[in-house]
């Protein structure tokens, strides 16, 4: 049975469930229908834009970036404080609504989830009919809208409830790929971060399709196994199993809360500093090493994201955690503002167990050049007129009092 799988995804959901609210308390304006944002302090204007109305939108005003600007590009703008407790009620009201069509639901950030619609799809003609149905009931009881995007896969899904917004559905067959998301700039791909955009638009990948149509050895070569996958989801080759509960973590990680959000690498590399080194010490405390990194963000408006990659060979150093971290962050961050930071690792090993030696670690023996060449025949000619012996290389001979050291190692009497 082809897998039928729906991304959920509330419309400027902070913005949405704050108007709801103010409209059951006798609100007299819709701030869905004005200029209007959820941002930081109203008096000192600090923070950035959470969330913002179709409005808001049309002055340039975009998600992430600090209030003060946003006030500069509209100075009628009405802004309204987050109310998290508040957003995390909506959020569990919408999931329990979901799970009466399927308990077969990943949640994966407070306003957007997937969910298996295969087991019953049956019931409808077709699968925008049954989202179609499920859109409308959320609008009904709750008051606020959704885009639903419909696929074989949740790469495909996801890609599609971005398209065009709000209260939309939208399609994204593996047939429908070229025509729908080849199009797109390459910074709509799905963990395409800014770091991975630029250094495909140096190679001249502007688009979705480029990258989908490009040497895939060449895009290894400048984004090694992160280039991999994102030219897999170029080519809408992506995971379609929905996980309804999230996996039992199995390694050793840290995370934390930053105090402000952080907007630039160089705020960001000390905090990971000081996670790799807390992930090392307590590896080294449970005598493991890692085969696995992992690299998590919690963006400012708590989207949540997570990156992997397995290292050359296991390890506990900071070092290289740190430096694993870094990489993986670079990879996919988008310049959003960050509130939370974490490491983990997995694939974990004793450290006492060998590792397997990879060719980079095995010494090759060099040519001889010709010096040395002339060497080694004099040396095989005198040995073979004078004895086997005869002639030896200094770092062979053995020194004074090294007789005395074999036997009392011979013996069992050498020391530790």
């Amino acid at each position: 049975m082809t897998p039928v799988i729906f991304h959920i995804d509330v419309n400027s959901a902070y913005l949405s469930w704050t108007a709801v609210e103010k409209l059951k308390n006798k609100a007299e304006v819709d701030l869905r229908e004005i200029p209007a944002i959820i941002g930081g302090d109203q008096k000192a204007r600090r923070g950035v834009v959470l969330a913002k109305s179709t409005a808001a939108k049309r002055y340039g005003i975009r998600t992430g970036e600090p209030v003060a600007n946003a006030f500069r590009k509209c100075p009628n703008l009405v802004m309204e404080p987050p109310d998290h407790r508040m957003y995390r009620e909506k959020s569990r009201l919408l999931m329990e609504y979901l799970r009466t069509y399927t308990p077969e639901i990943e949640q994966v950030s407070v306003d957007e989830c997937y969910m298996d619609f295969t087991s019953i799809a049956s019931r409808w003609n077709s699968p925008v009919d049954g989202a179609m149905e499920i859109k409308e009931g959320i609008k009904k009881q709750f008051g606020f809208t959704v885009n639903i995007g419909i696929s074989t896969n949740k790469l495909l899904a996801k890609m599609a409830s971005d398209f065009q917004k709000p209260d939309r559905i939208h399609t994204l067959f593996p047939e429908e790929i070229q025509a729908k998301m080849w199009p797109l700039p390459i910074g709509d791909l799905y963990m395409a971060g800014r770091s991975s955009v630029e250094t495909l638009k140096k190679l001249e990948i502007n688009t979705i399709g480029d990258l989908a149509r490009a040497d895939l050895n060449l895009i290894m070569l400048h984004l090694k196994s992160h280039g991999r996958m994102l030219w897999e989801f170029a080519n809408g080759i992506g995971t379609s199993e929905v996980q309804p509960q999230p996996e039992q973590a199995k390694g050793i990680g840290n995370s934390t809360t930053l105090a402000e959000d952080a907007v630039s690498v160089e705020e960001i590399k000390p905090v990971f500093e000081e996670l790799a080194a807390s992930v090392g010490r307590r590896l080294k405390k449970a005598g493991q090493k890692a085969g696995m990194v992992s690299m998590e963000i919690k963006y400012f408006d708590f989207r949540t994201i997570s990156h992997q990659r397995q290292l050359d060979r296991p390890s506990s150093d900071p070092k290289v955690l740190y430096e694993a971290a870094c990489g993986l962050f670079m990879e996919v961050w988008t310049g959003e503002p960050v509130r939370l930071l974490g490491i983990r690792t997995s694939k974990l090993t004793d450290e006492s167990e060998p590792e397997q030696l990879t060719l980079f670690d095995v010494e090759i023996p060099r040519a001889p050049d010709e010096k040395h060449r002339k060497l080694k025949k004099a040396l095989d000619e005198l040995n073979a007129r004078y004895g086997q012996g005869a002639v030896v290389k200094a770092s062979l001979m053995k020194r004074p009092g090294d007789r005395g050291k074999e036997e009392n190692v011979r013996d069992g009497h050498g020391k530790n």
